[in-house]
């Protein structure tokens, strides 16, 4: 079982527009609602993969009622700490004229030091039967930086793989509790280690700066040029076939969630790597965030292309 921990749930809504025109009314052509959250994409991918997943956070109120009904819709078992506050909503208007979007995302809501101790109880409860664990994105209010962190080591003691996903202050707060796998993008990893990799040399010495600080995967993501691996002193570029994206939103997510169920199989690392770009990019083949077309992903996968990196100091 894959248990995924999403802090700062939302009910997602992607909004098709024919065109959006700025300081007017417009008229929504369709809508679509999804369970929503970095943590919660994970999960929906994770499970369309095969692997039981468990979902953990925070949800209150008839918005958290709502996400939970749709979560469990999809063979997610949602496992919430519930709060006060009502879960938030974040909106993305796609423009079909040009598609492009704009996105609006609520903060959320505060929770209070009780209702976070309430959620360590229930995360310790759930962790024994855990294969792996994915912690991703924001948290909201009220939560304390390191709690990260803290996850992170009662993972490590129970001797389950973790991997983090977020960025900022919390990714900084986090990686010195050694998670099993980080995944920053380019702009994370310079804010982490106060210098943007320029090369491909740069970003394998970067990743196995990482390693040496105690995370044994640490995978850097390019966007369509696949991602970076370094571990055990090697570092390899993977690349899948070039696509035509209709949607890139939460591609990262869907890679994370392609190695949370290589690292619950045990399975090998470049084999979990190969997986883990293959529902990446058959994910930005599909409309809708957190979804992917099992045929998509089949095809993708046969063609992902893994090499050795120019060498990083």
């Amino acid at each position: 079982m894959i248990l995924t921990v999403t802090l700062n749930a939302s009910i997602d809504k992607l909004y098709l527009l024919d065109r959006a025109v700025p300081e007017t009314v417009m008229r929504v052509r369709e809508v679509h609602n999804t369970p929503g959250g970095k943590g919660l994409n994970v999960s929906r991918v994770a499970r369309k993969l095969g692997e039981p997943v468990t979902a953990m956070g925070f949800t209150g109120g008839f918005n958290g009622q709502y996400l939970e009904s749709m979560l469990a819709s999809t063979g997610v078992i949602p496992r919430f700490t519930h709060v006060q506050a009502e879960t938030r909503s974040c909106i993305n208007c796609w423009d079909l004229s040009n598609d492009r979007s704009t996105e609006y995302l609520e903060p959320g809501a505060p929770v209070s030091p009780e209702e976070v101790e309430r959620f360590l109880r229930d995360f310790d409860a759930e962790l024994p039967g855990a294969d792996a664990v994915s912690i991703s994105g924001s948290v909201p209010s009220g939560v304390p930086a390191d709690l990260y962190a803290r996850l992170i080591g009662r993972c490590r003691a129970l001797n389950k793989p973790v991997i983090l996903d977020t960025s900022g202050r919390l990714l900084a707060e986090s990686v010195s509790a050694c998670p099993t796998l980080v995944k920053p993008n380019e702009d994370e990893i310079g804010s982490l280690l106060g210098d943007k990799p320029g090369d491909e040399a740069g970003r394998a010495a970067a990743l196995k700066h990482l390693n040496g600080r105690g995370i044994r995967y640490a995978v850097l993501s390019l966007g369509a040029d696949g991602a970076m691996l370094a571990f055990d002193g090697e570092c390899v570029h993977g690349r899948p076939p070039r696509i035509q994206p209709r949607n890139t939103v939460g591609c990262g997510d869907s890679m994370v969630a392609g190695f949370a169920v290589g690292l619950a199989r045990n399975m090998d690392i470049l084999d979990a790597f190969r997986m883990a770009l293959a529902v990446s990019a058959a994910s930005a083949m599909s409309l809708l965030t957190g979804d992917f077309e099992p045929g998509d992903y089949e095809n993708l996968l046969r063609d992902v292309h893994v090499s050795g990196c120019r060498a990083g100091a």
